[in-house]
């Protein structure tokens, strides 16, 4: 093993497995080459601000699953892995009824429309869940959307101020 490869197996975590456990994986193998492609994993202004857009878009699209559809996603778009992976987080059980209750609000503020909160869970019918889901379905829509954009291009900005700054303070040395 190379020492530079040593180093960095060294101080991996614990929580994640290395790429070359991934290419072992039984499930992982048929698609190894591809998945473990060096470009996914380098850490690269525009591989990690599709990577930002990649996990915004999944992490607001679909309730679960989000992080095997970024991944094969990742792969498309040759996105970085663990960015994508990383922010589908956003949304997990612990703070997706925040997210459905403001997609809610949103999607309502955007059709213009307003559904009376249900008297109990014994009176709940499909016309009632259909109220609610086309507001929610929009607002989590939009956010999938908004958050890529933005998402995509902040991080594509804070490169450019990070190489304006560094051209200007090597300027300023000479």
């Amino acid at each position: 093993m190379h020492p530079k490869n040593a180093e960095t197996a060294s101080t991996q975590s614990a929580w994640f497995p290395s790429r070359e456990q991934l290419a072992q994986h039984p499930w992982l193998k048929p698609w190894a080459s591809r998945l473990l492609d060096a470009q996914l994993w380098r850490f690269q202004h525009e591989a990690v601000a599709r990577g930002v857009a990649v996990g915004f878009l999944w992490a607001f699209l679909i309730p679960f699953g989000q992080t095997v559809a970024a991944v094969v996603h990742c792969v498309v778009w040759r996105a970085h892995i663990p960015t994508a992976v990383a922010l589908t987080m956003v949304t997990n059980p612990f703070t997706i009824g925040f997210w459905l209750w403001l997609a809610y609000q949103t999607g309502s503020a955007v059709l213009g429309v307003s559904v009376p909160p249900p008297a109990g869970l014994a009176h709940v019918s499909w016309d009632l869940l259909m109220a609610y889901g086309g507001p929610i379905v929009l607002g989590m829509g939009l956010f999938a959307m908004g958050t890529a954009a933005v998402g995509y291009g902040l991080v594509k900005a804070g490169w450019l101020l990070r190489v304006n700054w560094l051209r200007r303070k090597r300027s300023a040395k000479t």
